[in-house]
């Protein structure tokens, strides 16, 4: 009711709209032609405020009648009556229905009504103007997002905003979610007033489309910069997923029956041409793609339709209110029964002909490198579900341009790998890889411990380093030696304190001079200022960067290819290696001479000599391309045709003093208005001259020579725009030619960056170079003084390091026990952590590191539901414990943190128990088993040798004797052997702040059930001992059972009495104790 008054009330003082029925009255005709207009006059906003100022003053108005003691005016006594009137007519729309057929539309609006059938899933931004213009339903969801004003206007609801903020409010809506389309007008003011539209409105049309995985590579928005609104150093994947049912009866028994379905995954970073393709079996979990999704980071989904339910359901959660992830569907109907091959090929066909059509010459390099048949090649091998996802993301990017990335730029790369590691999404998750499980940000995350690099590329590159360990152990070696050869030139005391273990086929390193390391740090500090070098000659290939970002671009790789030049490293081609003084580490020597290759180099040189920077500069985009006899030949002429006129122009001068009779007569310019004649008020001048504007003493002319010239330079201008234009297409698409070279410098200068940070790290942290076995050598983990890599920054000197060593034929399980927050979820992570370190190539935070190349990192940790997915606690626990049976290897390291504890405690025991005999005796990998379940321990006696008990030591008080967890308690935090029954968790109730009466009461509970599992155990030895004697009658037996039990509750009592505060139920628990005590005397006697 509310809602419906309050449109009433705008609709009475809204102005009266004309009935459509309505005809104007027709203007009869005049037998005189109207005048000719012969001059236009424009105002300047001061002389209309002066002009209205004179005709309020030409006309009188009647005084306001106000009351002698205020000077508020009188109300109008007939409003009321008016207001009534109009609050209690009919609304029109509740009157007659007005269908959108016969609503009338001004030509604007048509334009959007036009555009917005075309477009119905996209937020139009109208350019009007100079302003953007939201419409209907746009223009809620831009005053919602940006807080902006909306109001209605005709026939739609509107916004708008400033052209000048269109970066900014582009990012914020994208950032939203949303799908953004800028529409600008195709043509000019000069161009319409000489076309056949010159009384029509501007022709319009969509030119550019965002979303938040195409913004980093479109036109206008990205800037090069990225910093804004959480863009830049994270990457911006799309990932379209598709998935088919497997049939369980062709997988045969065993474990495979738990994959109900096959899924194909395509990843694809349009900004850096990244492609990340793989299919896979994964179960009704989903644990296989959560890896993935969690790996990737997507900022956009592109469902295959049909998709299973529990994937579409999994994805959807994923992709919940709080993770601003895009989700679009596309059917798959039309890439069935083996079409997506046939597509996906065709589309490659059509852009390989464009190209063709394009430069002749960029395509016939293009076939001798092999560059078509290569990527080809690579789709022909993809499973056919892989190829199903290529198909629908190759459509969907063909609506922003961008689908020429996958065919010509685009790098693929394999999901599974044999030299890089896949991390679980436990994994990710449970040790904090990249980001904090208390608020989801990357601060307190290994990423961010490790993460010194200086180029947002580099970051880039690092995450993915760390994401992805490496398997191999020759590439883990390579990167080891680049960081002690870079912290060596820096003078690490890591370094130093290891040099002795840095020796290759017995020959000790030598120690490189500072010069590589000042180099090095110098390009990358010149860099980190720089713009994103990586999106940006991406934005080149795809022809969507400014001619100030390609400056920026290549001067940037040439000054680190002319830099690195001064190293004077050479390519050996008999012997295919490289040769240099100055720097000792194959890779180092590798990626500086991809940097500093000549065809980088040249090719870098040989662009920028093409422009003019001072154009670029001066922001003068009809002045940048640097015109020659054979090269854009037609830009030069349309830009003497520009010259003609304007020199014509101006020689016209001479006739117009000999006209006036004025010798220094010159031409004005004022307001941007050129070729202004200004003359005396008092002068005399033809009456066709127009003029333009005056001042007090001047009025400023232009003769219909000056009309038509500058007619003329408009037209003339324009055609030189377009031809710029096309010209700097043709420029940018040239660049395809080296686009490959380019890309593998920038990606040599970013491992050059994350090498460099790995060496910061380890000069500042002072962390010990790993060693890796042989990989014939039995697997094994030996760490010396280990030390969380997080937890250590927090610290600093108080953290309290311990010593790991797990062997294969050796003790390769270790189960640990302790009291609650003892340190036992600290060490094991830290075992972890270092692992991963060494893998990727870091130094690690230990005295000394040796162990074997792992092939997997698997967790079990922490309590956690999915009620979403319809998964409780325990559910998820298993699931991953299932995952890990499944998966892990002998090469593997396995951690299990208090394994059923979600359930009943036979229960819980018996799973952990068996999932830890299963693990030590079909897969051998290297175990850390935490639990609070000492019959745990057990399970050594199977296993002796293999298996070792340990606990995280501890001090407690010695206020009595009773032992009970409610003593004082001073953790060591130092893993020492031995077996701790005792969890203290009644001292974590009071850090918990428990009440402390709830405290007592379990203490109390605690005693009595801990006193009556001990009266059993030591009733059941008793009988098991007495059974094996030969005499005693059974009578006697029995009584002394009786007498056994009254004695375990004796003693319960006394305990009772003794850790009892209250003294009336101490009092209480010894008179108990005192009747039964009376009973066993009586029965003695």
């Amino acid at each position: 009711m509310g809602k419906q008054k309050q449109q009433v009330i705008s609709r009475f003082f809204a102005p009266k709209p004309k009935s459509p029925t309505q005809e104007p009255n027709p203007v009869p005709e005049s037998s005189t032609p109207p005048p000719k207009i012969s001059a236009t006059v424009s105002f300047s906003p001061s002389k209309r405020k002066l002009l209205s100022e004179q005709l309020s003053a030409a006309s009188p108005k009647k005084p306001k009648l106000c009351p002698p003691h205020t000077q508020n005016p009188v109300p109008d006594p007939n409003l009321h009556q008016r207001f009534l009137q109009r609050f209690l007519e009919p609304s029109p729309e509740e009157s007659v229905p007005e269908t959108s057929s016969s609503r009338k539309y001004t030509p604007l609006e048509q334009q959007v009504v036009e555009l917005k059938s075309k477009y119905p899933d996209v937020v139009l931004m109208v350019e009007v103007g100079y302003r953007y213009r939201f419409f209907g339903e746009d223009a809620e969801i831009a005053a919602r997002v940006l807080g902006i004003y909306a109001h209605m206007d005709h026939s739609f609801m509107t916004a708008s905003v400033p052209t000048f903020r269109l970066n900014f409010h582009v990012r914020r809506l994208v950032n939203a979610g949303y799908k953004i389309g800028v529409v600008k007008q195709t043509e000019t003011a000069a161009i319409k007033s000489h076309g056949a539209n010159r009384t029509g409105p501007f022709f319009r049309g969509l030119s550019a489309l965002y979303t938040k995985s195409t913004l980093e590579a479109a036109e206008d928005i990205s800037g090069g910069c990225g910093g804004e609104e959480g863009f830049g150093a994270q990457s911006n994947f799309l990932v379209c997923v598709v998935d088919e049912r497997v049939n369980t009866e062709t997988l045969g028994c065993g474990i495979e029956m738990s994959f109900d379905v096959r899924v194909g995954v395509v990843g694809v970073e349009i900004s850096t041409g990244e492609v990340v393709y793989g299919e896979f079996n994964d179960n009704f979990m989903r644990s296989g793609l959560e890896a993935v999704i969690l790996s990737l980071s997507p900022a956009e989904l592109l469902l295959g339709q049909p998709l299973s339910q529990k994937t579409e359901k999994f994805l959807l959660a994923h992709a919940g209110p709080t993770s601003n992830i895009r989700v679009e569907r596309a059917s798959l109907d039309r890439f069935g029964n083996g079409n997506a091959v046939d597509e996906v090929i065709s589309l490659c066909e059509k852009i390989n002909a464009s190209n063709l059509e394009d430069d002749k010459e960029i395509k016939v390099e293009a076939a001798e490198e092999g560059m078509s048949c290569l990527t080809v090649h690579t789709i022909m091998n993809m499973p056919h579900l892989t190829v199903q996802a290529l198909a629908l993301i190759f459509c969907h990017l063909k609506q922003f341009g961008f689908e020429r990335i996958l065919y010509q730029g685009a790098s693929f790369r394999s999901l599974s790998s044999s030299t890089e590691m896949t991390l679980s999404a436990n994994t990710l998750q449970q040790l904090e890889v990249v980001r904090n499980n208390s608020d989801g940000s990357e601060s307190g995350s290994l990423f961010h411990n490790m993460n010194h690099t200086l180029t947002v590329y580099g970051s880039r590159l690092l995450r993915h380093w760390v994401t992805h360990p490496l398997c191999n152990r020759n590439l883990i070696s390579a990167r080891l030696d680049a960081v002690s050869e870079i912290a060596a030139c820096m003078g690490s005391h890591s370094s130093s304190q290891n040099s002795d273990e840095l020796v290759e086929d017995g020959s000790e390193r030598t120690i490189v001079s500072p010069e590589f390391y000042l180099m090095l740090s110098s390009v990358l500090t010149a860099l980190s200022r720089s713009s994103d070098i990586q999106r940006g000659i991406t934005r080149i290939f795809h022809r969507t960067a400014k001619a100030t970002e390609f400056i920026a671009v290549m001067e940037a790789i040439l000054l680190a290819g002319k830099q690195f030049q001064r190293l004077g490293i050479k390519q050996d081609c008999e012997m295919r290696s490289m040769q240099s003084a100055t720097v000792q580490s194959s890779l180092l020597k590798k990626l500086i001479f991809v940097v500093s290759s000549p065809a980088v180099v040249d090719n870098a040189a040989k662009l920028l000599s093409a422009l003019n920077k001072e154009g670029a500069v001066r922001g003068d985009l009809l002045d940048i391309l640097v015109t020659s006899s054979d090269q854009f030949p037609e830009l030069a002429d349309a830009r003497q045709a520009v010259l003609v006129i304007k020199e014509k122009l101006d020689s016209s001068i001479s006739s117009f003093r000999k006209k006036l009779a004025i010798r220094n007569l010159e031409f004005l310019q004022v307001s941007g208005i050129t070729h202004l004649i200004e003359l005396p008020v008092d002068a005399k001048v033809p009456m066709n001259w127009v003029k333009v504007n005056s001042t007090k003493k001047t009025i400023r002319y232009h003769p219909p020579e000056i009309v038509a010239g500058l007619d003329e330079l408009a037209l003339a201008t324009e055609h030189l725009a377009i031809v710029n234009r096309a010209s700097w297409d043709s420029f940018l698409e040239s660049f395809s030619r080296y686009y490959t070279d380019f890309k593998a410098a920038v990606q040599a200068l970013a491992a050059l960056d994350c090498l460099h940070s790995l060496a910061t790290l380890s000069r500042n942290k002072k962390y010990a170079c790993p060693v890796f076995v042989d990989d014939c050598e039995p697997v094994e983990i030996n760490i010396q003084s280990g030390r969380h890599p997080v937890l250590e920054t927090l610290l600093q000197d108080n953290f309290v390091p311990n010593d790991t060593s797990l062997h294969a034929e050796g003790e390769y399980c270790q189960i640990i026990t302790g009291p609650n927050m003892g340190g036992k979820s600290c060490y094991i992570r830290q075992v972890a952590l270092i692992s991963i370190m060494a893998q990727v190539g870091s130094f690690v935070p230990a005295s000394s590191v040796k162990l074997h190349v792992l092939d997997g990192v698997f967790t079990r940790m922490g309590a956690s539901d999915s009620i979403q997915h319809g998964r409780s606690t325990f559910l998820e626990e298993l699931s991953e414990a299932s995952h890990i049976i499944r998966t892990c290897s002998s090469r593997s390291l396995v951690i299990l943190d208090e394994l059923g504890r979600g359930t009943s405690t036979h229960d819980g025991v018996a799973i952990a128990y068996a999932t830890l005999q299963h693990l030590l005796s079909a897969k051998r990998c290297l175990v850390l088993f935490v639990t609070h379940y000492p019959e745990i321990a057990e399970i050594s006696n199977g296993f002796p040798g293999s298996v070792g008990t340990y606990h995280v030591s501890y001090l407690t008080s010695q206020k009595n004797k009773s032992g009970f967890d409610h003593d004082d308690v001073t953790y060591l935090y130092k893993l020492v052997r031995g077996l701790c029954s005792r969890s203290f968790g009644f001292k974590v109730a009071q850090l918990a702040q428990i009440p402390p009466s709830c405290i007592r009461s379990a203490i109390s509970m605690g005693a009595k059930l801990e006193a009556e599992v001990g009266a059993r155990e030591r009733h059941t030895r008793m009988g098991e001992a007495e059974g094996h004697e030969e005499h005693g009658a059974p009578g006697d037996w029995t009584g002394a059972e009786e007498s056994i039990s009254a004695l375990g509750d004796l003693f319960a009592d006394l305990k009772f009495a003794l850790s009892e505060e209250d003294p009336w139920k101490a009092f209480e628990f010894l008179n108990h104790a005192w009747k039964i005590a009376a009973k066993i005397k009586l029965k003695a006697t």
